[in-house]
């Protein structure tokens, strides 16, 4: 009896282990949740989609594109097409394309998804890309850009978030779904609280001394 016992309670724990870790959101919970994680959890039901979604491997996003389209590391990324209009933005325009992202034939690309689509005002921080001739070189630099594959603290653990989450604490808008960087694309969308694993780098900056425009004589 104790044998029978054993192969059946050994038998219910094997089965049970190989089920998915898949715990959904209680949204019945009071749980506070952490600032800099709350947008994390907004899109979360999001999260099963992108799993389901196919990778078109001829127009994904690289890290190179990814990065060309901001003029620091850590800056806001420029509009690299024509708007409709100046005064155009937000749920006017750029949230019908970047609330939840999709292939747009016009441009041959995935749309990037905003982690913060609760910001309407997009052109406060995003502007179009200008001609590179209307302004004069100078000895901005744009910083360290991390490279992939190199930010674990231990061989084989969850690499840590190097940058900051400030306006970017949805995870899911930049490593999930077609529109993500290849490089970055989580191969687990749905394990949706993110910072349970991966935490903050905070590395000290250096300083790369004062700013000075260089004029033309």
């Amino acid at each position: 009896m104790l044998f029978i016992s054993f192969i059946t309670l050994w038998n219910y724990s094997y089965y049970k282990g190989k089920e998915e870790a898949y715990v959904p959101i209680d949204k019945t919970s009071k749980a506070p949740i952490i600032p800099n994680e709350k947008g994390v959890f907004k899109r979360s039901e999001h999260a099963l989609d992108y799993v389901n979604m196919p990778i078109d491997e001829n127009h994904q996003r690289s890290i190179n594109t990814y990065y060309k389209n901001r003029e620091f590391y850590g800056g806001p990324p420029s509009i690299p097409h024509k708007v409709q209009s100046e005064r155009n933005m937000g749920d006017n325009s750029c949230l019908k394309c970047h609330e939840n992202g999709g292939y747009v034939e016009k441009f041959k690309a995935y749309t990037p998804v905003t982690p913060h689509p609760e910001l309407v005002n997009c052109r406060q921080c995003h502007v179009p890309e200008k001609s590179k001739t209307l302004f004069v070189a100078n000895n901005f630099k744009k910083g360290t850009i991390p490279s992939v594959g190199t930010n674990n603290a231990l061989l084989g653990s969850p690499p840590a978030i190097p940058h900051q989450l400030q306006m970017r604490e949805n995870c899911l808008s930049c490593h999930a779904g077609p529109s993500a960087p290849k490089e970055i694309r989580v191969t687990h969308p749905e394990r949706v609280n993110c910072r349970q694993c991966h935490v903050p780098n905070n590395k000290v900056t250096v300083d790369i001394g004062s700013f000075i425009r260089k004029f033309e004589n």
